[in-house]
């Protein structure tokens, strides 16, 4: 890893990297919770967050509460937490680094986001080419009849929300604790993947599960130049070419301001 001086690490690593920026054909940006910290979002613990203690008022542990099966047996309970999350995202909007990443998808050459959050936030910001490996709170699917529909907003509706077409419970399309990842958004992650990045970001993920800790990785020892934007130190840490211990706003701000001097000098 790059060492950074500590008396003024960010001008410096910000040069470095709007460098690489500019130069890349390929760029991959890794997201998690802690990109949408600066809309005033908490980063959340697993899929649900929110919540400091192991189990939740029901005496469960909050990945049970938020599983597939609960869903299945209880639906009850999962929505509960799940419209928790929706009121905390309702009036959310993006950020400098959301509102950034979507800028440089439009003048850079190609630019793919692999997002764990849930909240739409990058595509609320101008991003297209976007994976949401877990999904969008928002998006709902009855599954009787297969019926989508949007939700922008849970109050006032009843809970689980009821299919306007078939009368049967709908769900939200997001990934819950013990279901698999939706094949067509691996798919595209995998097609990209192949063809390969020149650069890589991670920020604000702890990277603990594998698809999102892999692609970082795997650039870092194919010599591909890896950033990872993380106020704390994680697993990546140690293994990225740059790591910037501060909030993702204040790092791609200062990152697409030192571009802007690149370009005026």
């Amino acid at each position: 890893m790059s060492a950074l001086p500590h008396e003024k690490p960010m001008p410096i690593a910000a040069q470095k990297i709007a460098a690489l920026l500019n130069r890349a054909r390929r760029i991959l940006f890794i997201t998690g919770a802690g990109i949408s910290a600066d809309s005033g979002l908490p980063t959340y613990r697993g899929l649900g967050g929110l919540y400091e203690n192991d189990l939740t008022a029901e005496g469960i542990p909050i990945e049970e509460a938020l599983s597939g099966e609960m869903l299945r047996q209880r639906p009850e309970i999962p929505w509960k937490y799940m419209a928790q999350i929706e009121e905390n995202c309702r009036h959310a909007g993006p950020n400098a680094a959301h509102t950034l990443i979507a800028q440089w998808e439009r003048e850079l050459p190609y630019v793919m986001v692999l997002t764990q959050n849930i909240d739409g936030l990058h595509r609320a910001a101008g991003s297209r080419n976007v994976v949401e490996i877990h999904g969008d709170l928002h998006r709902l699917r009855c599954a009787h009849c297969g019926l989508r529909d949007t939700a922008q907003d849970f109050a006032g509706r009843s809970l689980p929300p009821v299919c306007p077409r078939c009368g049967q419970a709908m769900r939200p399309e997001v990934v819950l604790f013990g279901e698999m990842l939706p094949e067509a958004e691996l798919g595209r992650l995998l097609t990209a993947l192949d063809t390969g990045f020149d650069l890589v970001f991670s920020i604000g993920t702890t990277s603990v599960f594998p698809y999102i800790a892999q692609p970082v990785l795997q650039a870092a020892q194919a010599g591909v130049p890896t950033v990872e934007i993380n106020p704390r130190p994680t697993y990546l840490s140690a293994r990225v070419a740059y790591q910037l211990p501060v909030g993702a706003a204040a790092a791609l701000t200062a990152i697409e301001e030192a571009r802007r001097q690149m370009k005026s000098a």
